[in-house]
């Protein structure tokens, strides 16, 4: 697996690529190739979310926990799907809570949350791979170290950071982070089985935006542009 990583990050992570754990987690997704298992996303989209939001440019962390396992799904950030693919439920959810939530926003006819990304929201999974048709199948593997790293690095090397976590496995990760000097949004996940709990209603991107500006930062334009 070649690591191509935006400067920025490879600067505050390049020790971590050399260690016992990703040298074993080189080696599994090594195996699972050779052994003709499909793995998602693709080598050149596994460090997407890193590569379309640079560390200089970073704002918001939304965390997930593993990427699609359905063809053509997964493109390396958290929650996104190519355009051209059906909107999964999580994310049709988060589209009905920006309805209710942004002024004048609507709908995308797509899943493609790369202009988040461009803007400094780091679409992060905690875990970056996974097996065709497997969920959770990379789970346990080194993905959870390395993606521990990075909020940790974040917490340390970064201020007024905005951590949306949805969901009690997201919600595990605070204890990573420093509330001293970042902002922590936390609501049930978006899926189908537990969006009514408390995710409708709970107003995250307004929140996310009024701590952005509270902190001199620009605001995040939600409103991903129509499919061309």
């Amino acid at each position: 697996m070649a690591i191509a990583l935006e400067p920025g990050w490879l600067e505050v992570l390049k020790d971590e690529f050399d260690k016992d754990y990703m040298v074993k987690l080189r080696q599994f997704l090594k195996e699972e190739k050779d052994a003709g298992h499909i793995t998602y996303p693709k080598n050149s989209d596994i460090f997407n979310a890193f590569n379309t939001t640079p560390f200089d440019r970073l704002k918001v962390v939304i965390l997930g926990q593993d990427p699609y396992h359905g063809a053509n799904q997964a493109h390396g950030l958290s929650f996104s799907v190519q355009k051209g693919i059906t909107t999964p439920p999580s994310l049709k959810n988060i589209y009905k809570e920006l309805l209710t939530d942004i002024p004048g926003f609507t709908i995308p006819t797509h899943g493609d949350l790369t202009e988040w990304a461009k803007q400094g929201v780091l679409l992060l999974n905690a875990t970056l791979t996974v097996g065709a048709g497997s969920p959770g199948s990379h789970q346990k593997k080194g993905w959870e170290q390395f993606t521990d790293k990075v909020i940790k690095t974040i917490s340390d090397k970064k201020e007024g950071i905005v951590f949306i976590l949805w969901g009690s496995y997201a919600q595990a990760k605070a204890e990573l982070i420093d509330k001293t000097k970042h902002h922590i949004i936390k609501s049930p996940h978006p899926s189908p089985f537990s969006a009514d709990r408390g995710f409708f209603g709970s107003k995250p991107f307004s929140k996310t935006n009024e701590l952005l500006i509270n902190e001199g930062k620009e605001p995040i334009n939600w409103q991903s542009p129509p499919t061309p």
